[in-house]
């Protein structure tokens, strides 16, 4: 008897009735929206479920709980599978009477605990995977003394197991496919590897091993598919690669030049944040008939130095290319633009120079564009093309583009981050950036191809990669801008970051701000811009940074915990602007009697506060000029002066009677 719900979406409790069904063989409720706990079906000691059930498949499911011991008396269970839910507790040791058990899937089922030694019992385990869960501790050759079938082990992540074997260790089993990424298998680099003859997919990516890539390694080589050693501490040069699709040595410290490809199978290549050098050229064009199928290559943050070479026409698969944070010279060559399935370009922190090629047009599935902190000059013509659809972070700051921002900037709908600081640009924001509908509408998410990105926010410089999906940012600072800016930006509701600072904007923050409500970060420092700032801006509830200084702002800094709670760095270098945090309070303020100011009909923020204060300095110039007026007059006339007294005679006789 077979129960098939699989991926019906089911919500609610699993039923106990399921427990009476004697004669079921096969149940599986994975891939639905089921809770409670997992003992209402496992733990039921009355239930004759156990006595035929093979086949138990509950993933993908919000069950919690933790596994009962009467699991061990599923004696014909030959797959149970628990992953991706929400379980606690550890592996029960009754695990170990399974003795018909194939596949045991529980990973990310949040698990902890040690691992029970029972494990070792089960003599017909093909397929183990605990991936992403919480255990701790050590295991040990007795933990897979009888597991001779095993072929897959999946171990990988937030466990915290250190693996204590003897250095002659041989296990008992061939594995085909090995992930044990995180655990402590180091400094060495595990020696019971070289007896693994069936090995094709290899992981152990930070795993503290701190040695050199053995040669035997590179013996079983032919039949491994994927090799994954990246974050380790792994160091030397590396020889020739031969049939892996996938190879992964990023984070270590290897050194030398670029290894040669022997086979044309590979697809992804990431030899990132390691210490290569020499040039680029030996690999990339003297063996471009390897590279057939490659759609990943990333170098970043190495040695390499040289020009970039011109050989990119064989690459038409390439999807992704990171070559940031080099020492690479020369101008972006020409037939990067025959690379017409490129979706991410990063270039970043090298010493490119020169225009961008208008080639680049041709690559019309362009996601994320950075070439920022180069000597890239010229003006920003359409070098993009008809790449607007696609393109969602465009990242050029810190380079010598010059001219105006071209309006074909406006049609990137897709964009989400558009960066184009520290650069000689000049002319007027364009009012059509109002348009740019990813940042209208708010970001929930989604696929980014992307490779860290990093942004100047909030004052700071951050790295993004996985959560870049939700950043809404427009960088503008630090060029030549002139003009006022656009009201038509304002109604950019999803922006979360916008920075025009250092610029020779002029005129007033539009009243309209307070549009842009899910704003995070405003800098409009260091411009010419004049006026009170707008009362609305007060209502910008998740502003955590701002910086207006340096302007010609004037008035009363609008009153509201929001903008009070910033200090005074954020309003300096206005003169005529006063109120908290930048003084105590304005000139003409009744705040020491406890008033309120009156605001008339044209607003006190808007400059009536300003009559009272030339009101208030005018006094003393008045006294002066009058005093001097009467009296001036009286020390250099001696005919005004006998005419002074006599009056002032004249007028005591009269209060006085004559006295």
């Amino acid at each position: 008897m077979h129960l098939d719900l699989s991926e019906n979406r089911l919500e609610g409790k699993i039923p106990r009735f399921l427990g009476n069904f004697c004669n079921l063989q096969l149940l599986d409720l994975s891939y639905n929206n089921l809770g409670g706990g997992v003992h209402e079906v496992l733990g039921n000691s009355s239930a004759c479920i156990s006595k035929n059930l093979e086949f138990l498949k509950l993933g993908e499911n919000r069950l919690s709980g933790t596994l009962p011991d009467e699991l061990g008396k599923y004696q014909k269970l030959s797959v149970l599978s628990l992953f991706s839910n929400m379980l606690s507790g550890p592996i029960p040791m009754s695990i170990g009477n399974l003795s018909s058990l194939r596949t045991l899937a529980v990973s990310a089922s949040q698990l902890n605990g040690t691992i029970p030694v029972s494990l070792g019992h089960l003599s017909n385990l093909e397929r183990l995977g605990i991936s992403y869960n919480l255990f701790e501790g050590s295991v040990s050759d007795v933990h897979f003394s009888n597991l001779t079938k095993l072929k897959v082990l999946f171990a990988s992540s937030a466990n915290l197991l250190t693996l204590r074997v003897s250095s002659n260790w041989v296990p008992p089993f061939q594995l085909q496919e090995l992930t044990m990424d995180s655990w402590r298998l180091g400094p060495r680099f595990p020696a019971w590897l070289q007896s693994q003859k069936d090995l094709q997919y290899l992981s152990l990516s930070n795993a503290s091993i701190s040695d050199v890539i053995p040669s035997w390694l590179w013996s079983l080589s032919p039949q491994i598919e994927s090799l994954d050693l990246s974050q380790n501490q792994i160091h030397g040069s590396i020889p020739n690669f031969s049939s892996a699709y996938y190879i992964n040595l990023g984070s270590n410290n290897l050194s030398g030049p670029l290894p040669h490809i022997s086979s044309s199978s590979i697809e992804y290549l990431d030899l990132s944040n390691n210490s290569f050098n020499g040039s680029l050229s030996p690999l990339v064009c003297e063996q471009k008939d390897k590279m057939t199928y490659v759609r990943t290559l990333d170098f970043s943050k190495n040695l390499l130095s040289g020009e970039l070479p011109d050989c990119w026409m064989n690459y038409s698969n390439l999807e992704f290319l990171i070559l940031g944070s080099n020492k690479l010279t020369g101008n972006i060559p020409t037939s990067l633009g025959s690379l017409s399935a490129l979706e991410l370009l990063s270039l970043k922190r090298n010493n490119l120079s020169g225009d961008l090629p208008m080639s680049l047009q041709n690559c019309k599935g362009l996601v994320t564009v950075d070439l920022s902190e180069n000597h890239l000059c010229g003006s920003l013509f359409i070098w993009l093309g008809n790449s607007s659809a696609s393109l969602r972070a465009l990242v050029l700051r810190s380079n010598r583009f010059h001219g105006s921002i071209p309006s074909e900037f406006c049609h990137f709908n897709s964009l989400q981050i558009m960066d184009l600081s520290h650069n000689k640009l000049s002319g007027s924001i364009p009012q059509c950036f109002g348009n740019l509908s990813a940042m209208v509408r708010q970001v929930s998410g989604g696929t980014f191809s992307t490779t860290e990105i990093i942004l100047i926010m909030k004052g700071a410089e951050y790295e993004y990669s996985q959560s870049l999906s939700l950043v809404t940012s427009m960088d503008l600072s630090s060029n030549n801008l002139i003009g006022e800016i656009p009201e038509e930006l304002t109604s950019l509701y999803g922006i979360r970051f916008l920075n025009l600072s250092h610029n020779q904007l002029h005129g007033k923050i539009p009243e309209k701000i307070s549009n842009m409500t899910l704003l995070e970060s405003l800098d409009v420092s260091t411009n010419q811009l004049t006026g009170a700032i707008p009362q609305s801006m007060a209502s910008l509830t998740f502003l955590s940074y701002l910086n207006l200084s340096h302007n010609h702002f004037s008035g009363k800094i609008p009153s509201g915990t929001q903008l009070q709670s910033f200090s005074a760095q954020s309003f300096i270098g206005n003169h005529d602007l006063c109120g908290p945090p930048l003084t105590p309070s304005c000139v003409g303020d009744d705040s020491s009697l406890g008033s309120t100011p009156n605001v008339d009909d044209e607003g006190d923020e808007n400059g009536g506060w300003v009559e009272m204060k030339w009101f208030y300095m005018g006094m003393p110039f008045g006294f002066v000029v009058g005093f001097w007026g009467v009296f001036g007059s009286l020390a250099f006339s001696k005919v005004w002066r006998s005419a002074f007294f006599k009056l002032l005679d004249g007028i005591k006789y009269k209060l006085f009677g004559g006295v």
